[in-house]
């Protein structure tokens, strides 16, 4: 496995592992599973990511005859999650001993074949078959954070759909299939998607993702937006305030600049604009936005009331735009 990065104790002199682990020359994953000593990026996820792709590759080699699933495949297959997978889950037919790794989420069931596929040697779930299992199992928010951007890199959502649909329990179908409907490939971060999430539950009209805004000065891009009611949500990613955040010679008081006058150019034009960040908590954020909504379509509103609130407010773990 050295040229996937994994050390298996099975494959190694023992010894010759504990004189590199006492060493600091690798690095435990797992139960028999290592890997060289990585320098850390500075950058919590992306640590945190590749730590997590190395246990789930070493699960892979480890156990037989089973598939990386649900939001562990998620990861493997490249699709944002809103917080990494704390355990790996895996799909085999057969039960497991009653000494199995407490760190492996088991799930037993036959996988049809047509559900079956591999990431770099991985054997993992289909991109449908893990974005339905998701559907299934997670918060309907986590959930639709990673159909988002399941859609918008080319996952069918028909084939989700007939995953959904083909299960013969059909608990979490309904909540699944809700999730599915709402999905918007537009969303191109993981908050815009908590942003959504928050006015679709209050009964909102289904926002235009991405929404184009056309006006004397230029054409402007907004996270969410109603044109029936001329106004823009957005969320506001401190970094693009940071000197230097993104990129040597970025100039962070050139971009509050830029934004500013981007915002004056639309209000000019008669448009509402909230801006929401981190900070804010549903509540707040949600009340700041429904200020600006017409007070006859506010009185009228009928709660999503199949969506649950979302979970404590937490920072994401998939990489953010700066919008």
């Amino acid at each position: 496995m050295e040229e996937t990065g994994i050390i298996l104790a099975r494959d190694h002199n023992r010894e010759a592992l504990r004189r590199a682990l006492r060493d600091s020359r690798v690095e435990k994953l797992r139960r028999g599973a290592y890997r060289s000593r990585r320098a850390t990026t500075g950058d919590r996820f992306e640590d945190g990511k590749g730590r997590a792709l190395a246990r789930i590759v070493a699960v892979g080699a480890q156990i037989r005859s089973a598939w990386v699933s649900h939001e562990s495949a998620a990861l493997l297959h490249g699709l944002r999650l809103w917080q990494l997978p704390e355990k790996v889950h895996v799909i085999q037919s057969y039960r497991a001993s009653s000494a199995s790794a407490d760190d492996i989420a088991r799930h037993r069931l036959t996988l049809p074949e047509h559900e079956r596929t591999t990431v770099d040697g991985v054997a993992t779930t289909s991109p449908a078959r893990t974005v339905a299992d998701c559907c299934i199992s997670l918060h309907p928010l986590l959930a639709l954070v990673i159909v988002d951007h399941a859609l918008a890199v080319g996952v069918d959502r028909d084939a989700i759909i007939e995953s959904v649909k083909s299960r013969r329990d059909s608990r979490g179908r309904r909540q699944a299939l809700l999730v599915l409907e709402l999905a918007d490939p537009g969303a191109e971060s993981a908050w815009e998607t908590w942003l959504r999430y928050l006015v679709l539950r209050a009964g909102l009209p289904r926002p235009t993702t991405q929404l184009l805004v056309r006006t004397p000065h230029g054409e402007f891009r907004a996270d969410l937006g109603w044109e029936q009611f001329r106004l823009l949500a957005e969320f506001d990613g401190r970094v693009k305030y940071v000197p230097g955040a993104l990129g040597p010679g970025y100039n962070a008081d050139r971009a509050l600049f830029d934004e500013k006058r981007r915002e004056d150019y639309l209000r000019e034009e008669r448009w509402g604009v909230v801006r929401v960040t981190s900070a804010d908590g549903a509540g707040p954020a949600l009340a700041r936005i429904l200020r600006h909504v017409p007070d006859d379509v506010r009185a009228g509103l009928s709660p999503l009331r199949r969506l649950p609130p979302p979970p404590p407010l937490g920072r994401p773990s998939g990489r953010q735009n700066v919008s």
